[in-house]
């Protein structure tokens, strides 16, 4: 069925599916009392249905995001599709599916390493790899990898390992002979009514796997309904029987993990949680499921307290499972169809930490008839105007070669003096940039620094595929 023809999820009230309005409207009231939790989006399901969604402005629906390592769960996916269709075997060692390369595997602990130690963080690497790989050989990174020696053996150890991600993907390409989202787009995307997404490639042709996964906060939702419902979408088995299952139990211990929903236990590409499990990416992208009580939350946000946002889940809307609140409903609905973030940036430039500082060039401030500005920022050579609302949150689309940047910005002057927010809506990053319009003279700050190329083109995506 083509994805513009899916049928939407269900939408019901939080009461009529036996959950609490003001418990929601609490979680809302704890993210907004903490200066330190900021969301994008929120989506809650109970029994299939959508019960409460929301975006924060200039965040909407209709713009994928930038998932960071929430991508790997679809990379695992990938891979439990590829198993069950005889392509690839969890207990083949890794260096099998590249031959070539074998020469580059030196130690016993590298060949002896095995897709499944890949897939469950249990590489025997004690150390993330993948700074190292990508410097070492940056046009296969996969044999940089197979070259580092496990200081471990291989399923005796957790370590957070992008590098073992980006690996198993390269895996799945190779035997498949596509690209992850071309692969999973006929045996998952498409019947999951999941749209146009865009996933990062390094090197070209090949999607890094470990994250650069953009999609929606509703694709988020529909991929974990279908984790929810063991691999079976309205009546039809899209993951093996018995996956869901095994990627979602615990591979690998982690009791050394400083929070208490990262000492949960690691499966394949899946956090265990104090309840449930979920895909998780960096700054507070979630897609929690939480079996026994039929519900799926999914989050955007930006923020660095991720134990934070999940807690306020835990804190909040659990308790009201299963104690709705009728009178409650429609006062939620109102406040979630008027979420907003700031659009005043005055005083965030001081709030960000001097790490996050930004090399940021302005070429031109100029007035436009409706009160705001049109930002001119130069990168790398590339002129990219920016429009920029007094006050209110103006969206941009920035071609940056065959790629583009979508940004909404707002600002405020005094003076020769202008504060411009600039929020990369395809990400969960915002630049504040202070400039003088006299000298054109810029100071930029990070209130997240982005993981990878922190640049413009870095944050920009290509063709949605």
């Amino acid at each position: 069925m083509p994805v513009d023809d899916a049928p939407a999820l269900p939408r019901s009230t939080p009461s009529a599916q036996g959950v609490s309005s003001a418990g929601i409207g609490a979680l809302l009231d704890a993210v907004e009392a903490a200066p330190d939790l900021e969301l994008h989006s929120l989506m809650v399901l109970r029994h299939g249905h959508v019960v409460a969604e929301g975006w924060w402005a200039p965040y909407g629906p209709d713009e994928a995001h930038l998932l960071y390592s929430l991508s790997k769960s679809f990379t695992a996916t990938a891979a439990g599709l590829a198993a069950a269709e005889g392509l690839l075997s969890f207990d083949e060692p890794v260096v099998s599916y590249f031959p070539e390369l074998a020469d580059a595997a030196v130690d016993e602990r590298s060949r002896a390493m095995l897709v499944r130690h890949v897939a469950a963080m249990a590489s025997g690497h004690v150390e993330d790899t993948l700074d190292r790989v990508v410097t070492l050989d940056p046009e296969e990174p996969v044999r940089a990898f197979l070259g580092l020696a496990p200081e471990q053996d291989p399923g005796s150890v957790f370590c957070y390992n992008n590098g073992a991600t980006y690996v198993l993907g390269a895996i799945v390409q190779r035997v498949t002979g596509q690209t992850l989202l071309g692969y999973l787009r006929p045996r998952l995307l498409d019947p999951l009514g999941i749209g146009p997404g865009y996933w990062h490639q390094r090197p070209q042709g090949r999607e890094l796997g470990f994250s650069g996964l953009h999609l929606r906060t509703e694709d988020l939702a529909r991929f974990g309904q279908l984790y929810l419902d063991d691999g079976v979408w309205r009546g039809e088995r899209l993951l093996p029987e018995g996956w869901v299952a095994d990627a979602s139990a615990v591979h690998t211990p982690n009791p050394a993990e400083p929070n208490p929903d990262w000492q949960q236990g690691y499966g394949y590409q899946l956090w265990r949680s104090r309840h449930g499990y979920r895909g998780d990416g960096a700054y507070g992208q979630f897609c929690l499921v939480l079996p026994e009580q039929d519900l799926v939350v999914v989050t955007t946000a930006q923020t660095e307290n991720m134990q934070g946002l999940i807690d306020t889940v835990w804190d909040h809307l659990l308790p009201g499972v299963d104690a709705p609140t009728p009178d409650e409903d429609a006062a939620l609905a109102d406040r979630l169809a008027g979420l907003a973030l700031p659009a005043d940036g005055g005083g965030l430039l001081g709030t960000a930490a001097p790490e996050a500082a930004a090399e940021v060039e302005v070429a031109a401030v100029e007035d436009e008839a409706d009160g705001g500005w049109t930002l001119t920022l130069v990168e790398d050579g590339a002129r990219l105007p920016v429009r920029c609302g007094d006050g209110r949150w103006v969206r941009s689309e920035v071609a940056l070669g065959e790629r583009r940047l979508v940004v909404a910005a707002s600002g405020s002057l005094a003076g020769d003096r202008l504060v411009v927010q600039l929020v990369l809506l395809q990400t969960p990053h915002r630049l504040v940039v202070e400039v003088d319009r006299a000298s054109l003279r810029a100071e930029g700050r990070w209130l997240t620094v982005p993981l990878h190329r922190p640049g413009f083109a870095g944050l920009s995506t290509g063709t949605w595929a």
